[in-house]
């Protein structure tokens, strides 16, 4: 199937799997974190403790007070986080001043990957990206996640750039 074809499919409706999206509270970084940490690249960055280190709630704070960043979690028909994704959205004067979508950090409760999630997750960023006005959505992710790039790609996204960092 291409990736097109997938975009397609996955934005038609569906009421297989029963999910709610809601802007994440501080009550949720906890879970959140564990999350993120719950994979080969977030355990060797992610200091997930409880207490929860006081700089995961002053990340929270900023995010939770910027319009323009959208913490999700995703809950299961039990109210149970079963996922997250962070949506930011970045002005710019390219594209004539056109808005940019950037979707980050999306994880998925380990014994809930499989089903189908991730994309409804990916059909719900991209609705409320076109909804602001977005003219692209884009992402970034390790090479050393084989696995989501595949993934990425079967939804339509496109290997268009190189992307570099420069770490501090």
């Amino acid at each position: 199937m291409s990736g097109n074809s997938l975009l397609r499919q996955l934005l038609r409706p569906e009421e297989k799997i029963k999910m709610n999206f809601r802007k994440a509270t501080k009550e949720d970084v906890v879970e959140i974190v564990k999350l993120i940490a719950n994979d080969k690249l977030g355990k060797l960055r992610e200091d997930h403790k409880e207490p929860l280190p006081e700089k995961y709630l002053i990340a929270f704070n900023n995010i939770d007070n910027d319009p323009n960043q959208n913490l999700i979690v995703v809950e299961n028909k039990n109210k149970e986080i079963i996922g997250t994704l962070q949506l930011s959205f970045i002005q710019y004067l390219t594209y004539q001043g056109g808005i940019r979508a950037q979707i980050e950090a999306v994880r998925i409760r380990d014994n809930q990957r499989g089903k189908g999630i991730g994309e409804k997750m990916f059909k719900w960023a991209i609705e409320k990206s076109k909804e602001r006005g977005a003219h692209l959505l884009q992402l970034t992710t390790d090479k050393k996640r084989p696995e989501a790039l595949r993934f990425y790609e079967k939804l339509g996204f496109k290997a268009s750039h190189e992307g570099m960092k420069l770490h501090f």
